[in-house]
């Protein structure tokens, strides 16, 4: 290509040289000859001069090839601004791929993992264990190849922003190692690092159980064991402290706060769970054989569902307007659970197409993410009626508040033996549960109500109708 556009320059030159001949402005051969020469030996320097321009251009860029790039924590949905870091997945010099897990985060309302966007090498981490992060801003700095437009930041514009520095990176690097959030919680409660246990889990990830090992073999007046024997609240503590309310407990402030703005009315009820008790204890052992564990609670989920079929209005989301209701179909049915983190409410989907087990199935896989503060965004959202088992921990009648997108909840307290009589006058030993039943009484009336839980309450005393698609 240089070859061509050298010779093609000189065409241009002699038909510029014989053009001057013409007209008398070079007399001799010689005199052309010579310009011809300097022209030549001028284009020659030219091209030398371009060549050594492009091979500095060409040599600073390959310097310049790789570039630092923040990685920055996208918007997760929900109106979500803030999350906590709960677990890294990589530090400083690993090299990673598109879609390699980054880090675990938890927002107000679930547990979510941060994947990679780039091929490249992390060079530095922005934040340590249990830090807030908020939306937009860097997560990690990672090395990478061809990077043009706005994503090449250098790293001391960047400067001001939360990071781990090199101060505390050894400090980090200690709390690196493999746990699950709730282990993790227990450490921090306990004032353990994690670095000095060993891990006995796969990988070396250091379970629950590894944590009170190591503190049975502690010294019982260290402060660690101190704080496992006497959880304190902040009425025995030494001083008075302020904490934030975050995460889960920060959502159900928001979320009861909303509720309170519905007008509500609670109906109550006793049913008998003799039945339900005798069914339980044989089909325990048939659930067990398949790696289920069966409770009460998908008893009463499958019959809520059973009565939302005769009753869809309890089923349905009023819009901010209160002018028109949503019909939904699906039954996914809410169940309030206590976990480490605050109350959170996953939900169990389509429950009007599932069997018993299945429900069963379900509840086992979100009791166990809930334990763990390991809960999707797709398990907490999309509920459309929700149960509380309050009865699990004590009480009997209680009122519970209704979720701001569903118009009804159902509470149950705990089963009691108590004297009754039965449809023959006679007094008899009873098993009783208490529901009590919250509703929108915007769009819900009181009688609608009392029906939906009558249904309900004939599927519980009679809970071999729920092993067969049965309608009442």
């Amino acid at each position: 290509m240089a070859a061509f556009a050298k010779r093609g320059s000189r065409i241009l030159r002699q038909h510029v040289l014989n053009t001057y001949c013409a007209k008398g402005k070079l007399k001799s051969i010689g005199a052309r000859q010579m310009c011809l020469n300097y022209k030549s030996s001028w284009c020659l320097k030219e091209n030398k001069t371009s060549w050594q321009h492009k091979r500095g251009l060409f040599h600073s860029s390959a310097v310049q090839a790789n570039k630092i790039v923040p990685y920055n924590l996208t918007d997760i949905g929900e109106g979500i601004n803030e999350v906590s870091i709960k677990e890294w997945f990589i530090k400083v010099g690993d090299k990673v791929s598109q879609f390699d897990n980054i880090c675990e985060v938890q927002s107000d309302k679930a547990s979510v993992t941060i994947t990679s966007r780039y091929d490249g090498i992390i060079r530095k981490v922005y934040y340590d264990i249990d830090d807030i992060a908020s939306v937009g801003k860097p997560l990690v700095d990672v090395e990478v190849e061809d990077v043009s437009g706005e994503e090449e930041t250098s790293l001391e514009s960047r400067g001001k922003s939360a990071r781990v520095t090199d101060e505390n990176e050894d400090h980090f690097l200690a709390d690196k190692a493999l746990a699950t959030p709730a282990v993790r919680r227990i450490a921090l409660e306990n004032n353990i690092k994690l670095s000095s246990i060993n891990g006995s889990g796969k990988g070396g990830r250091i379970l629950k159980e590894d944590v009170l090992e190591y503190l049975q073999n502690m010294s019982p007046v260290s402060d660690a064991g101190s704080a496992l024997c006497d959880k304190r609240p902040a009425s025995g503590r030494a001083h008075d402290y302020t904490e934030p309310i975050q995460g889960f407990k920060k959502a159900m402030a928001k979320s009861m706060t909303d509720s309170w703005k519905i007008p509500q009315f609670v109906y109550s009820d006793e049913i008998f769970a003799m039945k339900l008790t005798e069914l339980l204890s044989h089909m325990k052992e048939i659930a067990s054989s398949r790696g289920i564990k069966l409770t009460y609670m998908p008893f009463f989920i499958k019959a809520a569902s059973k009565a939302l079929e005769n009753f869809p209005v309890l089923n349905v989301n009023v819009d901010e307007s209160c002018e028109n209701l949503t019909f939904r179909r699906s039954h996914n049915i809410g169940v309030a659970m206590d976990t480490l983190y605050g109350l959170v409410v996953p939900n169990i989907k389509n429950v009007q197409a599932l069997s018993l087990l299945e429900v069963a199935m379900e509840l086992n896989r979100l009791q166990e993410l809930g334990k763990k503060g390991a809960l999707r965004q797709g398990d907490l959202t999309g509920g459309t009626f929700s149960l509380s088992n309050i009865g699990a921990i004590g009480g009997t009648y209680t009122k519970p508040l209704i979720l701001p997108s569903q118009v009804a909840i159902g509470a149950l307290g705990k089963i009691q033996v108590v004297p009754r009589y039965d449809q023959s006058g006679n007094l008899i030993k009873a098993e009783v549960i208490c529901v009590s039943w919250t509703a929108d009484h915007r769009v819900i009336d009181g009688a609608t109500l009392a029906r939906f839980s009558n249904t309900w309450k004939k599927y519980i005393e009679n809970p071999f109708l729920l092993l067969f698609d049965t309608a009442l």
